[in-house]
């Protein structure tokens, strides 16, 4: 085979945490990007003991090994995207932001996971502290959903908050999709703010408690899009959108005694999900 007729892969390298049930960390990271037609590389940073119900322990990856899954994919594959996940401790912070500045034409998208869907904290208040001041400022996209939003800043914030969207992207993202799974009422209100303004996404909120892992599944998503050569804008609606199909398709299976998985190559019908056009603030 001639190499004209061949063509690479769209590489997200996912640095992240790895979760027992499959639901979120870095098998929710794989499967986005697989569903999405990206190829997601894996540098695992922590190994949990999870299930449907909770968080049992959290083991950190030695830094050295971190260092060497990095190292090994770099040496070879080229990068088309990053999107980083559960860092658990301020060294491997410091670990993915100097692995950052060796490709500053990435884009990198930081979901910033700090609380599970459970409601279990999982990294420490330096690890946050690190995050704020060393992967903010290299973030295309911050994904954090309302509890993270309420440590970065803080102060509570609640789902559709424009200002505190404005607030985080004022320490370094170039966007900040602030999440709003965690608000109350009817519908799940995101909203994605830029350098042109703001965009609300809404979609109806689905009654199943098959949610976990949501997270993971929409930063891997856009990190899938912008590795494909879609803008930041263009790659979140679509994330959005599948996003919707994975929670109405799982919203039909049953995994374990809590909170389940989306399905990440479910064909459930988008719910619907509405989205403003950019608006200026």
């Amino acid at each position: 085979m001639s190499g004209s007729s061949l063509h690479p892969y769209a590489t997200v390298l996912v640095i992240a945490g790895s979760d027992s049930c499959a639901g979120a960390g870095i098998q929710a990271d794989l499967k986005a990007c697989a569903a999405l037609g990206a190829y997601a590389l894996t540098v695992i940073t922590a190994v949990t003991a999870q299930n449907t119900r909770g968080v049992r322990a959290v083991h950190p990856v030695p830094l050295d090994m971190v260092a060497a899954q990095v190292e090994a994919v770099l040496e070879d594959i080229p990068v088309a995207a990053v999107k980083t996940g559960m860092l658990a401790d301020p060294a491997v912070v410091e670990l993915v932001a100097a692995t950052l500045e060796r490709m500053p034409a990435v884009p990198v998208v930081v979901d910033p996971v700090m609380v599970a869907q459970s409601g279990d904290r999982l990294v420490s208040e330096a690890a946050a502290a690190a995050v704020r001041e060393l992967l903010l400022p290299r973030a295309w996209v911050l994904t954090p959903n309302l509890p993270e939003a309420s440590v970065l800043l803080g102060r509570e914030v609640a789902a559709g908050d424009i200002c505190a969207a404005q607030d985080l992207r004022a320490m370094g993202p170039r966007f900040v999709l602030l999440k709003g799974g965690h608000g109350t009422g009817a519908v799940c209100e995101d909203v994605l703010v830029g350098p042109h303004g703001a965009q609300r996404m809404v979609a109806p909120r689905l009654p199943t408690p098959n949610t976990h892992g949501t997270g993971c599944t929409l930063a891997s998503a856009i990190a899938a899009g912008l590795a494909q050569g879609l803008g930041v804008p263009e790659a979140t609606a679509r994330a959005h959108g599948y996003l919707q199909r994975a929670l109405t398709a799982g919203a039909k299976r049953v995994l374990g005694q809590g909170a389940g998985p989306v399905d990440h190559f479910g064909t459930g019908e988008d719910p619907g999900c509405r989205s403003s056009s950019m608006v200026g603030r």
